[in-house]
């Protein structure tokens, strides 16, 4: 199961308290105060790690605890400092406090302190004066931050799949990666969402997101809900999978609009992401002309339709090499626009 959302608790570890002390040496008489400070206390910190893939950990670990700094200590002894936390978290996964974003660990993105530890406080060393000789008090440590955070995971990849489910979502990503998500003959087969790697024939690759099935109304709640749309603003491109067989029971162009029609109710940024589009299940098509009338609704809206067949490979190739195309281009886009 893919843990892509959980709440935890960070506890930053409370600094230490200076220690009330005076010198008792033999030979030195009215040695004066020597209270050593408190030790720091622990901070928590956030990484970004990319051998991981889901939130699992912080599912069964919500609490997170750093260490408190030590009390001080009579010859000016300083308390040691409370040991740090370094939670990881894998790229793509935001910290949010109340729904503010507070870190988004982006690829190469520094750490990032989500609670830091409470300063020790200082001995009575450091409250002697000319007239003040023998000070009886000494400053508690301060408290450590404590945070109630959410993280949120958003996979990271190069295409992301959407389609209506029953598409052909986890057909098509089991053919060109070696993915291996569940598949039937039933609607939302897809719980959770999927990466597969594509290889290229010159050593290139790239990564594809298996997006669980949208229907009407997925941005307000209804079926899965927009658990899985906030996956989509990762991608770099989509891939729009229409099915154009009858078994849908409708037309590839209410499919397509539909799909259109959630993500720019989910956010109008997504409808100005680089897309292809393809229209699967053709080897159980049965009337040619569902096929020709999407072309010409698809060559109005400027794209070209790529029929498909997961089962038969028929179209696989052309459909991976003109992926590979549109993520270059992307990236030359995205090095020009740097530049």
């Amino acid at each position: 199961m893919l843990v892509d959302e959980v709440s935890i608790i960070c506890r930053a570890g409370d600094g230490g308290r200076g220690c009330v002390s005076f010198r008792r040496e033999r030979y030195v008489p009215k040695g004066g105060p020597d209270g050593g400070d408190g030790g720091r206390g622990g901070s928590i910190y956030f990484e970004a790690d990319p051998s991981l893939n889901d939130l699992n950990y912080f599912r069964f670990n919500p609490l997170h605890r750093a260490e408190r700094g030590r009390h001080g200590e009579g010859a000016l002894r300083h308390g040691r400092d409370g040991k740090d936390i370094t939670l990881k978290v894998p790229p793509g996964t935001l910290v949010l406090d109340g729904g503010e974003i507070l870190w988004d660990s982006a690829p190469g993105s520094p750490q990032f302190c989500a609670a830091r530890g409470g300063k020790g406080g200082f001995g009575n060393e450091h409250y002697k004066t000319s007239t003040r000789r023998a000070p009886h008090f000494a400053q508690d440590g301060q408290e450590g931050q404590e945070q109630h955070l959410m993280l949120q995971l958003k996979l990271i990849a190069d295409c992301g799949i959407i389609g209506l489910p029953n598409a052909g979502k986890s057909t098509l990503i089991s053919v060109v990666s070696s993915a291996r998500p569940k598949i039937a003959d039933y609607p939302f087969t897809t719980l959770q969402p999927h990466l597969g790697v594509v290889q290229g024939s010159d050593y290139r690759s790239f990564v594809i997101a298996d997006i669980p099935g949208l229907i009407p109304g997925a941005h307000a709640g209804a079926g899965l809900g927009n658990r899985f749309l906030k996956h989509i603003e990762r991608t770099k491109i989509l891939l729009y999978l229409i099915d154009v067989s009858e078994s849908s029971g409708r037309t590839p162009i209410e499919d397509y609009m539909t799909l259109r029609n959630e993500l720019g109710c989910f956010s109008k940024k997504l409808l100005e992401r680089p897309a292809l589009v393809a229209a699967s299940k053709i080897d159980v098509l049965a009337d040619p002309r569902r096929m020709s009338d999407f072309r010409c609704a698809m060559r109005r809206e400027g794209h070209r339709v790529l029929p498909i067949s997961s089962v038969t490979g028929r179209g696989i190739k052309a459909l991976i090499n003109d992926l590979f195309k549109k993520i270059s281009d992307f990236h030359r886009q995205q090095q020009e626009a740097h530049d």
